[in-house]
């Protein structure tokens, strides 16, 4: 089939390619790289952010002091994160925008892209067909180099010729072989802004095109369909890129009708040419394809020629007038055609780029910031709720432990005073109990029964063993009167004072505190120490007739005075002063009355005084003998003297062991009376005292539990005080992180609205 080429209409070239040369300067290819920087940026600062996340989550996890205010899944969850983010990271950081050219054998494809790379990178020309996947990408260094299919070997090539002469010497290359073509950034300027172009074997010459799909193309952001202009669009071609509309949504595809040129022979049938061509490929992208509508067809289909596009800018280059590198008339059109083809190329790449590599991710990262942020808010929440519990145990504590200070303080004051109301009455009440034992000392003296006898070492035997009898007697007499009602008095006071300290210790401890009260544990204890009270008494049970001089003088004065007064009258015969050889009397005995005292004295006197009258002289004796025989007569005398006799014999006769014992006890029971009666008052305080300090334990006690609890309330409050200030910090680092992540997705909305929705 032979094509018409119409003469080309000069007038076509007016404003349209006027405003892309003015465009030509500023390469839309820098919105990828400023995205692509933009992107990984904000990558850096979620993976940061996750890791110092992850971090806070795990202490705040580990933490024991804290009731849980995060989950192990949470933490699993944030965890599983870093990997997922870096490894997004890394994949941004290989992005590139991926342009990939098919076509037809020798229709041209690497002329265009070395026309496009404004250098003979790949070869082309009349002998050179690419017969494989070759892959042209910037490197930062001076020297190009090859890299081969599962290889890192480089293979170091300066010129076209050598690379076309490596791969061709390559016997292991296939059709489906790739090849890395990488050529230095500083030769190229197309190349240092991420743009990787991929030249392949012609369409035409194999059968795997699903395979080459698969492998090379699902992540291609562009398509080029190279077309040969002295032909028609062949259904190879479409085939092929049905097979990609089939594996990709909505592909960007343009078409090139390559060897433009060759219409400036037929001048006359350009126009009509390029509108056939222009329907064809229209119908094919709008009616078949379905990728673009009829407005939008117009910026994907361009007619160019590469080899003259290449000559001009290799002149270009050199130095020399690119017009040099013209191969027909019209050769402006065409080149401001390509530079169209350019503008519109990168602009959709870059935008398509963008929106492939970077909108997906995007996606991810907005899922991601925005779980965290709820992870932090709910952490956020749950420090807030404990926060406000703690306050309120805290405030409970604080008001309890005010509490018991105050009853505490009350409850000590009533139990003194109850202490010493008890102490009062027990005192009085022992005291009562002993001086009602002391009236009936005798009897108790009485059932004491023990072999009896004069002798010294007897006597000290019985003397002991009475004091024991004394003391066991006495002490169970108080008891019987005064230990059950003390007791029962004292467990009273007790169970008051459990009773009123109960409502301030716990529930646990009150059970453990009621079994404080002493039901038989305590008993008063009387210490009388009668051996020691008693240890200085002087038994008297020598023989006393009862009518002889001293008993009757003992019988008007009493013991004591008659001592006195004999004493009295010894000093006075013998005129030397003499000691009172009397028993001794405590010290502690109260001084006489007064007028007793005055009594006694002049009634001694008296008896001094008349027997001193009776020693100066025998012969009054006589005198008032006579007297008396006068007066009464001398059988009447007689009588008497023999009854005086009669009864001195008998009770002399009577003066038995017995008689001596019964006479024992009853000066044991003379002086121990008065001896008692001296601790008496002693005795009822012993009493009290002990009462006293029973009762002032059990208090103690009760105070000890009291401290304790106080001590687990001031704990607790200390505790609960360093929650408060752990959980203030968690909320504040929880906000934070919270903040952190709204600044997050506020970047990413930010990279959306600038990248991904512009043009929309």
């Amino acid at each position: 089939m032979s094509l018409v080429f119409p003469r080309p209409n000069t007038s076509v070239i007016g404003k349209k390619d006027k405003r892309l040369m003015a465009e030509v300067n500023a390469s839309p290819l820098k919105h990828f790289v400023t995205a692509k920087k933009k992107i990984n940026g904000i990558f850096e600062q979620l993976g940061a952010y996750i890791k110092e996340s992850s971090a806070f989550l795990e202490e705040t996890y580990s933490n024991e002091e804290l009731d849980p205010v995060t989950t192990e899944e949470q933490v699993a969850e944030v965890r599983g994160y870093l990997s997922k983010v870096a490894g997004i990271g890394e994949v941004l950081s290989r992005r590139h925008m991926k342009v990939v050219f098919f076509g037809r054998t020798s229709n041209g494809k690497s002329s265009v892209i070395n026309a496009m790379l404004w250098d003979k990178v790949l070869p082309s020309g009349i002998g050179h067909t690419t017969n494989c996947f070759l892959r042209v990408e910037g490197t930062d260094g001076n020297e190009a180099f090859l890299l081969t299919e599962g290889s890192d070997e480089r293979k170091s090539v300066k010129t076209v010729n050598q690379l076309a002469h490596a791969l061709h010497q390559d016997e292991d290359l296939d059709a489906g072989s790739l090849v890395c073509v990488m050529w230095p950034k500083a030769k190229c300027a197309l190349l240092r802004d991420d743009l990787v172009l991929v030249d392949s074997p012609g369409i035409d010459v194999t059968t795997e095109l699903d395979s080459w799909i698969d492998k090379f193309c699902l992540d291609a952001d562009v398509f080029v369909l190279v077309a040969n202009s002295e032909s028609t669009l062949m259904q190879t071609e479409k085939s092929f890129f049905h097979k990609v509309y089939e594996r990709l949504s909505s592909p960007n595809i343009f078409i090139l009708n390559n060897r433009w040129d060759a219409s400036a022979n037929e001048p006359e049938y350009m126009e009509e040419v390029r509108r056939q061509h222009m329907d064809r490929c229209t119908s094919f992208l709008v009616d078949e394809l379905r990728v673009v509508d009829r407005a939008q067809a117009s910026d994907r289909i361009f007619f160019i020629s590469a080899k003259e596009a290449l000559q001009a800018r290799v002149q270009k280059a050199q130095g020399m007038p690119e017009a040099g590198g013209a191969l027909a008339e019209g050769f402006q059109a065409r080149m401001f055609e390509f530079q169209n083809f350019e503008r519109r190329f990168e602009e959709c790449i870059s935008q398509s780029a963008v929106k492939t590599k970077f909108e997906q991710h995007t996606m991810r990262a907005k899922q991601i910031s925005e779980a965290l942020r709820l992870i932090m808010d709910s952490v956020h929440i749950a420090a807030q709720e404990q926060r406000i519990h703690c306050l309120e145990v805290k405030e409970e504590r604080e008001d309890r432990l005010e509490f018991i200070d105050k009853q505490l303080d009350l409850l000590t004051l009533d139990c003194k005073s109850k202490i010493k109301k008890i102490t009062e009455e027990v005192e009085k009440q022992v005291s009562n109990a002993m001086a009602e034992e002391i009236r009936r000392l005798a009897v108790l003296v009485d059932d004491f029964h023990i072999d009896f006898h004069p002798s010294q070492v007897v006597l000290k035997v019985y003397k002991n063993e009475l004091h024991k009898h004394i003391e066991d007697g006495l002490g169970r007499n108080m008891s019987e009167r005064c230990s059950c009602a003390i007791t029962a008095a004292l467990q009273n006071t007790q169970t008051e004072m459990i009773e009123g300290l109960k409502p301030l210790l716990p529930i646990g401890i009150r059970k453990q505190v009621d079994k404080m009260v002493p039901r038989q544990c305590f008993a008063l204890s009387y210490d009388l120490n009668c051996d020691k009270l008693c240890s200085d008494f002087q038994e008297d049970i020598g023989f006393h007739f009862s009518l002889g001089w001293t008993m009757l003088v003992n019988r008007f004065l009493g013991p004591k005075n008659t001592r006195r007064a004999l004493m009295g009258y010894n000093d006075q015969v013998a005129r030397v002063p003499r000691p009172l050889a009397i028993t001794p009397v405590s010290t502690s005995v109260p001084p006489f009355p007064q007028g007793s005292m005055i009594q006694e004295e002049l009634m001694v006197s008296m008896v001094s005084g008349l027997a001193s009258l009776t020693s100066r002289t025998s012969m009054g004796i006589i005198v008032v003998g006579g007297v008396i025989w006068k007066a009464v007569g001398w059988r009447l005398i007689a009588l008497s003297v023999g009854l005086y006799g009669l009864l001195y014999v008998y009770e002399r006769l009577t003066w038995t062991t017995r008689a001596k014992e019964r006479a024992f006890k009853r000066q044991f029971v003379e002086y121990a009376s008065e001896k008692l009666q001296l601790i008496v008052s002693y005795t009822g305080s012993n009493c009290s005292h002990q009462v006293q300090q029973e009762l002032a334990g059990t208090f103690s006690q009760l105070c000890q539990q009291v401290d304790v609890t106080r001590q687990q309330l001031d704990d607790e409050i200390r505790d609960l005080n360093s929650k408060i200030e752990q959980l203030d910090g968690l909320q504040s680092k929880a906000k934070l992180l919270r903040n952190k992540a709204g600044w997050l997705d506020s970047e990413l909305n930010m990279f959306t609205q600038q990248y991904l929705q512009q043009g929309r």
